[in-house]
C-alpha cells in the first residue's frame, strides 16, 4: 500500500476510463457550534433493556455558511513530450519475437501536449487570497479560480512551499467571504470532521468522518505531523479545507493512503497552524525559512529504552549528527536521546522535526537530553534549511529571457559546499527552461561545453547559440545535461 498524493485529474483520464471502464487516481466568517439531534433514550422498550442511542452532529450549518468560501480550482500547462522509439520488450536476442519488436518499433509523439487539472481551495482573506495545496498548481501555466456564485478570476501564484505542500493564490476581488480557522493542535482522536470540495469536479461537495489519528509522519520525507482521518476525499478534493463542528478549518485536504489510488478510508491533511504559518512567511516576505539542527534520529522503542536506561519510551534517539552542523558545534552525539526542545516534551521522533522547522534560523533552541544515563542540557544555535525558492508567477525577468531562467552568481561558500569553480544558481524559471525541466536551485555549469562563470556569460551563450543548446546542470550532488529547444 502506498500514500499517493491526489493528483490533478488531466484530461486523459477519458482515455483510461474508457480502456478500464472506471477512474480512480488519487492528487488532491465565524460559524456557531454544530446541532445534535436530540433522541431520547429507549429504555425497557417492549421489556428489553437498550442503551442511549449517541446522537449524530448536524453538519448542515456548517456547509451552508462556509460553502461559498471554498473555490474551485483548474489548471492548465503543458507536457513536454520526448521524442524516440519505445523500448523492446526484455526478450532474449535469440527470441524469435525479438526481431519482430526491434525492427516493428512506431516512433512516439513528440512536442507538447496540453495538460488540465482540478482541485480545491478555500479563502482566508477577504482581499482574495486564498490556500491550497502546492501539488494542485505545480507546473501550471494558468491557475483559474472559480467562486459558488459563478465568478471566475486568474490566480495570481504568490508562491508555494512544496515542503509542507501548501501553495498561496491571490485574486482580485474584494469582501469575500472568508473561512475561520481554528487551531490543529486541539483536535482530538475521535472528533467529528467534515470536508468541502470539487471531487471529481463536483463542485461544493461534502464529506464527514472523525479523526483517525494525528501527527502522523509519512514516507516521502515531509517534516508534516499530518491529520488522519477517514473522511471520504477523492480527485478534486485537494486543497479543500477540513473542518471541525465549530465551522474551523483545521487541516487542509493532501493525501491518500491507497492500493488504488482512490479513496479507502485513510485521508490525511495538512494542520491548518503548519498551513498558516508557511501563508504569513509568503505574504510578509515572499520565502519560507525553517529552521534546523542537523541530526538523523529515529523513534525510542521498549529495548532501546531499556539499553538506554529511560523509564518510558518517548524521545528523538540521534543516530547520526551532521558534520559541523548545528548539533555538532554544540556537542551533540549520536546515541543522544532528545526529550524536550524548550521544554516541550518530544513524545515521538516525529515531534522533533516540527518543533525546530517552525523556530527561526539563528534562535536558540534549548535541548533536554539524556546521555549515558544522566540527563543534562544543551544549547543549540538553530540553523537554516537551505532557502527554498517560492514559485511564484513567472517573473518578468525569466519570461522575457530567451532560456527563460532567472539565475545569480554562487557565493563563494557554495561554491566551496558544491566542489566547483564557477556557475551560477538558478533562481525561477520560465518557456524553454521550464518546459525543457530546468529546476530552481539547479546550477547551471556549462552551455554546449563553455563554462559559465557568470549570469552575463549565460546571457551571452544563450543569445550566441543556436536553436538547440545542451546544458549542464548540478543538482542534488549529481551532474545532467538537459537538451533544449530554444525555438
Amino acid at each position: 500500500m502506498s500514500v499517493k498524493k491526489l493528483k490533478l485529474t488531466v484530461a486523459a483520464a477519458a482515455v483510461l476510463a474508457a480502456l478500464t471502464g472506471a477512474y480512480s487516481v488519487g492528487h488532491f466568517y465565524p460559524m456557531g457550534h454544530a446541532h445534535a439531534t436530540s433522541q431520547p433514550a429507549l429504555d425497557n422498550v417492549g421489556g428489553s433493556q437498550f442503551a442511549p442511542v449517541a446522537a449524530l452532529p448536524d453538519m448542515s450549518g456548517i456547509v451552508a455558511r462556509n460553502g461559498p468560501a471554498v473555490v474551485n480550482i483548474s489548471v492548465s500547462g503543458t507536457h513536454n513530450l520526448t521524442a524516440g522509439l519505445p523500448d523492446v520488450p526484455q526478450l532474449d536476442p535469440s527470441d524469435p519475437f525479438y526481431e519482430f519488436f526491434r525492427h516493428f518499433r512506431i516512433p512516439q509523439q513528440q512536442g507538447e501536449a496540453p495538460v488540465h487539472g482540478l482541485g480545491s481551495g478555500f479563502i482566508v482573506s477577504a482581499e482574495g487570497i486564498i490556500l491550497t495545496n502546492a501539488h494542485v498548481i505545480d507546473g501550471a501555466d494558468e491557475v483559474m479560480v472559480k467562486l459558488t456564485d459563478k465568478r471566475e478570476f486568474k490566480a495570481k501564484v504568490l508562491g508555494m512551499d512544496k515542503a509542507s505542500d501548501v501553495a498561496v493564490l491571490k485574486i482580485n476581488a474584494k469582501d469575500l467571504p472568508v473561512l475561520k480557522t481554528g487551531n490543529s493542535d486541539r483536535a482530538r482522536v475521535g472528533d467529528w470532521v467534515l470536508a468541502i470540495g470539487s471531487p471529481f469536479g463536483f463542485e461544493n461537495s461534502a464529506t464527514a468522518g472523525i479523526v483517525s489519528a494525528k501527527s502522523r509522519s509519512l514516507p516521502d520525507g515531509s517534516y508534516v505531523p499530518f491529520i488522519q482521518t477517514d473522511v471520504a476525499v477523492n480527485p478534486g478534493n485537494s486543497g479543500g479545507p477540513l473542518f471541525n463542528t465549530n465551522g474551523e478549518v483545521i487541516g487542509i485536504n493532501s493525501q491518500i493512503y491507497s492500493r488504488s489510488g482512490g479513496y479507502q478510508g485513510l485521508s490525511f491533511a495538512i494542520p491548518i497552524n503548519v498551513a498558516m504559518n508557511v501563508e504569513q512567511q509568503i505574504v510578509s516576505h515572499g520565502k519560507v525559512e525553517r529552521g534546523r539542527i542537523g541530526v538523523a534520529i529515529q523513534d525510542v522503542n521498549q529495548s532501546l529504552a531499556e539499553s538506554f536506561g529511560l523509564k518510558k519510551t518517548s524521545g528523538a534517539l540521534v543516530s547520526s549528527v551532521e558534520k559541523g552542523g548545528p548539533a555538532a558545534k554544540a556537542g551533540i552525539e549520536p546515541g543522544d536521546i532528545i526529550l524536550a526542545v524548550n521544554g516541550k516534551d518530544i513524545s515521538s521522533s516525529s515531534d522533533l522535526p516540527v518543533i525546530v522547522a517552525t523556530m527561526t534560523p539563528g534562535e536558540t533552541a534549548k535541548l533536554h537530553i539524556w546521555r549515558k544515563g544522566g540527563s543534562r542540557e544543551i544549547t543549540v544555535q538553530v540553523g537554516s534549511f537551505a532557502a527554498e525558492k517560492v514559485a511564484g508567477n513567472v517573473s518578468s525577468e525569466a519570461a522575457k529571457g530567451r532560456l527563460g531562467v532567472v539565475v545569480r552568481a554562487l557565493t563563494p561558500e557554495e561554491k566551496r559546499q558544491a566542489g566547483i569553480g564557477s556557475g551560477v544558481l538558478v533562481e525561477d524559471i520560465a518557456g524553454a527552461a521550464a518546459r525543457a525541466g530546468i529546476q530552481s536551485g539547479d546550477i547551471v555549469l556549462s552551455i554546449n561545453g563553455e563554462p559559465v562563470a557568470s549570469p552575463d556569460q549565460l546571457r551571452s551563450l544563450v543569445t550566441k547559440a543556436g536553436k538547440h543548446i545542451a546544458v549542464l546542470v548540478e543538482r542534488d550532488d549529481a551532474r545532467i545535461f538537459i537538451p533544449i529547444d530554444l525555438g
